[in-house]
């Protein structure tokens, strides 16, 4: 099982297989990389500009092959067990879902391409090395996964105490959307 830069697992064998489309595709099949950010990789933006800016990996092909790939949640539930997040406006509790990293990206310093290699070698890379690949869970499940042997991919329910949270802050939700009148909010008698 892979694991954290800490050494707990992070749930599973292959984050590819668990990975959602690049962050950098667009609807278009372009890499929004290459065209916002070409001075951070001049190289893989020029071969990318040869092809009209296009992903030379594509959707159905393996992601680990481009350098610069990335894919992070913005999931609402957890990927495990289903729960779903409940918000609170200007409540400072913490999230009932968060990020959870299966990959990490590369450490600050680290070049993503070899500076001596033709632009072409981006398309034949094998192995681009680490990206950053997320997925969201819940807060017990992301405990479960990094303290036991637990997978994002178990058939689990939602924990008991996730449940009365989430119930809690929906009947919050349900009283402050209940109209009151100025009146009954606040004390007007003189």
């Amino acid at each position: 099982m892979e694991r954290t830069p800490d050494g707990t697992p992070v749930g599973v064998d292959d984050p590819y297989a668990v990975a959602g489309v690049c962050d950098h595709l667009t609807d278009d099949g372009r890499c929004r990389f290459a065209l916002t950010r070409a001075g951070d990789d001049p190289g893989f933006a020029a071969a990318r500009r040869v092809d009209g800016y296009a992903c030379h990996v594509g959707p159905d092909d393996a992601w680990r092959r481009c350098p610069h790939y990335r894919s992070t949640t913005t999931g609402r539930e957890c990927h495990r067990c289903g729960l779903e997040e409940v918000r609170i406006a200007h409540d400072d509790a913490r999230p009932l879902v968060e990020e959870h990293h299966l990959s990490y990206g590369r450490a600050s310093g680290e070049d993503d391409v070899d500076e001596t290699a033709d632009a072409g070698d981006a398309d034949e890379a094998a192995d681009a090395g680490p990206h950053e690949i997320t997925v969201a869970l819940c807060r017990w499940c992301h405990t479960k996964v990094h303290k036991s042997f637990a997978r994002i991919d178990d058939a689990a329910n939602p924990d008991p105490e996730a449940i009365a949270e989430r119930e809690s802050r929906l009947s919050k939700e349900q009283s402050e959307s209940a109209f009151e009148t100025a009146s009954e909010r606040f004390d007007v008698s003189e």
